[in-house]
This record gives structure tokens, C-alpha cells and sequence, in this order.
């Protein structure tokens, strides 16, 4: 398989840094969208399995897709290939366009909503309500979703200011989606709702940490046991005001002809990354993946887990109380320039985003000796870009960046710290 990683013999100079970027590289191929989605699903003739149910799509009037986040395009042309003859239409918005034959892919803007995501998220809507009792639809929810997936136009202004809101309190994507779920008409199960009577399929990616299917997407397609007390005490706790709330369904009725199936979340992406190690020869050990620690809490269990011979291994989003005049990077890039405040010539720290996109146009860092080496060259000042959020600045002009582009997949952030083994 090709390579993900654009840069990967450039930045291959040690035997360390050749083994984490490999790891990483497992990582990538595991989560494939393409790749999972064919395990997921079993095609015979005109009969379509997941997740231990079957359908007949000859017995359908139509077959449609919809779809949002930053897997929909891919997953999307992998739904066409595999259901050739079958499909009618269908509506996706995601971060990057796409060509397909029956589907209309639509390009929106992360992690900010915007009035064109609000025109695609119409498109979408428009589909889901016109869709019949004798209809299939096929729903592929991806992370990303929250801010892609933006119904009515109230929500879209609404959203962007949540996002700075949440961005500046630290507050991690499950209080988030609380209360996004609670300014929307389609999340929160609202979609669902919409799709009624229809018969529904959701594919699910999740880019939660810990999996958390429903939360994916903040639960377009599940059932929302949160209320609007909940998102009020969210908002309360972090003293946010300002905000209209509606409830989401709750005639579970409404979801009796949804079938929601979890495709692929952060846990294989890390046994994936295991088994590399592994075979190269390291002890693995690996941190939880459900954790919404700081980027330096982070750091510091994992080289807390480090000795001669171990690869520490971790998926999550690690959260950030950033600055209302930030710089420019993510989680990412912040969290290994944390990293190399502690790294050692024995070691070497990477961290990228499985989306490719750490809020740049590079999926993260690596962290080592050569990157110490480059930052005494280039006068460079670990504490002032921490300061500033400026970590992208940094380890551009150090070379340290990794660069993917999209990668059609999302499963969380993935971070492994390598210690060399002893001679």
C-alpha cells in the first residue's frame, strides 16, 4: 500500500525515527476508510450485511446515501463500488470534494460551520424527509460531522461561537457535543427523526476517544438520552451564557428502523500500532483510549511509561485551553512540543492527527535529538511557541512536520514515544 506519510524518507533519518514513522504507517493502513469498510460489510447478489442484519435491495424502492464528515467522500465512493446497480442518489459534505456517479460530495469548512455548510446540510435534510417507508438509506456519520453537518442556520452561528467558547474554557469534545447536540434539529437523534419512516443503515466512525459510537458526530442517528438541563449545566460549568436550546426527540419510536453499526473507533488503530512495535522488537505499552488529558499531562504519563526497549502507545485528544490570540497548530504539534521539552537521545516522540489535518495543513511532529539539533541551529524557543499555541510556526521552520493531506480516515490522534533499546 502507498505510503501516507508524504514525507516519510526525509524525515527517515535514524533508525528510531524509522521505526516510529513505520508504526505510524501501520496505524494509517488499519484505519483505511476503504479498507474497514469492506470488513464491515458483506455484498452477495442483492442482499447487503452489517452488523449482523441483512437487507434486500431488490426489495427497495431506492437506495440512498447520506453523508458527513471527514470520511463521507471516501466512504462514498467505496459505497458506490461496492453497491453497483443498486444505488439511486445521494448527498455528502465533507472537507475535501470528491467525484462520484451517484452521490453529490460537497466541500464545507472545519472546525468552523459556515452558510455553505449549511446549504449542503439542506441538500441532506431535503433527502432525509422525502425519503419514504420503502426506501433504504445509508447514513455514514464521521468525525468532523458536528461542524459539517449544520441544520438550521441558527445552529451555524450559534456553532462558531461555541467552538471559540469551548476552545478558550478547555472543555473536551463530549461537553462539546452536549450541547451542540441541543442547538441543532439534526443532532442528537434529530436526523433520525427526519429519516422517519424510512428504513436506516448508519455506519459509524468514531473519532471519540474510547470509541463512543453515539457520541460520533454528536448522535445524528441515535437516540439522545441528554436533555436540555444537561447542556445547561454544561454551559453553566464554564460560565457561557448566550445560548438557545431546543430539546431533541424523544419518541423512541422514531428510531425503531435505525440500525446503527460502529465501523471503526481508535482501538484499531492502536493494536495496528502494537503489533508494529512489536515486531520491530519493542515492549508495548499502551495508555487508555478514552483519555481527555492536557497535552502535558499526556506527555508526562507517557514518558512516565518509558523505559529501554518500550514503545508507549496512545489514541485520544488530548484537550487544550488555548488562548483567545492563539497561534497557528493543533493538538498535535502542541502536544510534541511538549514532548521535547523531555526527550532524550534515546528517544523520539510523534504525534499526528489520523485525519491528516492537525488544524493545518500538516497531521502533527516528531520530537527527538535531530529535532533538539535543528532547534539550537534556528535559534528557536520551546517555551515562547508554547506560550503563543504557536507550535506549527515551530516545527516548520525546525522541519519537522509531518504531512499526509487528508486522509479520507478519523479515528482520534495517535502519539507513540520509542525508547531505544539497550546495547
Amino acid at each position: 500500500m502507498t505510503r501516507k506519510i508524504r514525507n516519510f524518507d526525509a524525515l527517515c533519518s535514524t533508525p528510531l525515527r524509522k521505526d516510529a514513522l513505520t508504526i505510524a504507517e501501520a496505524a494509517y493502513a488499519a484505519i483505511d476508510t476503504g479498507t474497514v469498510l469492506r470488513e464491515t460489510l458483506q455484498v452477495s447478489g442483492h442482499t447487503l450485511t452489517a452488523g449482523g442484519k441483512s437487507y434486500d435491495l431488490s426489495k427497495f424502492e431506492r437506495v440512498r446515501i447520506i453523508g458527513f464528515g471527514k470520511v463521507s467522500c471516501r466512504a462514498s465512493q467505496t459505497m458506490e463500488s461496492l453497491l453497483k446497480g443498486h444505488l439511486s442518489d445521494g448527498a455528502a459534505i465533507d472537507v475535501q470534494s470528491g467525484v462520484c456517479e451517484f452521490v453529490d460530495i460537497a466541500a464545507g469548512t472545519h472546525p468552523y460551520p459556515s452558510e455553505g455548510n449549511v446549504v449542503a446540510s439542506e441538500r441532506i435534510v431535503e433527502l432525509s424527509k422525502e425519503s419514504k417507508e420503502n426506501d433504504l438509506v445509508i447514513v455514514i456519520v464521521s468525525g468532523g460531522g458536528s461542524a459539517l453537518l449544520c441544520y438550521p442556520y441558527d445552529e451555524c452561528e450559534q456553532g462558531r461561537r461555541l467552538y471559540d467558547d469551548f476552545k478558550g474554557a478547555g472543555a473536551n469534545i463530549e461537553e462539546l457535543n452536549t450541547v451542540r447536540r441541543h442547538i441543532s434539529g439534526v443532532k442528537g437523534g434529530g436526523l433520525a427523526a427526519m429519516l422517519y419512516p424510512a428504513t436506516v443503515l448508519a455506519l459509524v466512525f468514531s473519532d471519540i476517544a474510547g470509541g463512543k459510537f453515539p457520541d460520533v458526530a454528536s448522535g445524528p442517528t441515535y437516540f439522545d438520552e441528554t436533555t436540555v438541563a444537561d447542556a445547561e449545566a454544561v454551559l453553566d460549568r464554564f460560565g457561557l451564557k448566550g445560548y438557545a436550546l431546543n430539546e431533541t426527540p424523544k419518541d423512541r419510536s422514531l428510531f425503531a428502523r435505525v440500525h446503527n453499526v460502529g465501523v471503526v473507533s481508535n482501538a484499531r488503530a492502536m493494536e495496528a500500532m502494537s503489533v508494529a512495535a512489536r515486531a520491530a522488537g519493542y515492549r508495548v505499552a499502551g495508555l487508555k483510549t478514552d483519555a481527555y488529558d492536557g497535552a502535558m499531562k499526556l506527555v508526562e504519563n507517557m514518558f512516565g511509561k518509558s523505559a529501554p526497549g518500550t514503545a508507549v502507545l496512545c489514541a485520544s485528544e488530548p484537550a487544550l485551553k488555548v488562548a483567545s490570540a492563539g497561534g497557528a497548530g493543533g493538538r498535535c504539534t502542541h502536544t510534541a512540543l511538549e514532548a521535547l521539552k523531555r526527550v532524550d537521545e534515546h528517544a523520539v516522540f510523534l504525534a499526528l492527527a489520523s485525519d491528516g489535518c492537525d488544524n493545518s495543513d500538516a497531521a502533527g511532529a516528531i520530537a527527538d535529538k535531530l529535532t533538539k539539533q535543528h532547534v539550537r541551529e534556528r535559534a528557536l524557543s520551546v517555551e515562547d511557541s508554547l506560550s503563543r499555541f504557536d507550535s506549527y510556526p515551530f516545527f516548520k521552520q525546525s522541519g519537522d512536520l509531518l504531512t499526509t493531506g487528508p486522509t479520507g480516515s478519523n479515528v482520534s490522534d495517535l502519539f507513540i514515544l520509542l525508547n531505544r533499546p539497550a546495547r
